[in-house]
């Protein structure tokens, strides 16, 4: 934000303002990425996938259920 400002009320070159428009795109991509990071689950290991589905099946067995 301080970029746009800073932009819009000081006279700059053809150059500087290049580099704050890309600065306020990078800015932009980090927010949004960061943000969409922020709402997916952590990924698991294979270890643990494998770990959980066993004792599902253990437990499913244990009532007479047979896993398919």
């Amino acid at each position: 934000m301080t970029a746009l400002t800073v932009h819009r009320s000081v006279r700059t070159t053809p150059f500087e303002r290049m580099l704050l428009t890309a600065a306020a795109g990078m800015d932009r991509f980090v927010a949004t990425r960061l943000a969409r990071r922020g709402t997916t689950a952590p990924p698991i290991s294979a270890r643990t996938a494998a770990t959980d589905a066993r004792a599902d099946a253990l437990a499913m067995g244990a009532v007479g259920m047979l896993p398919r």
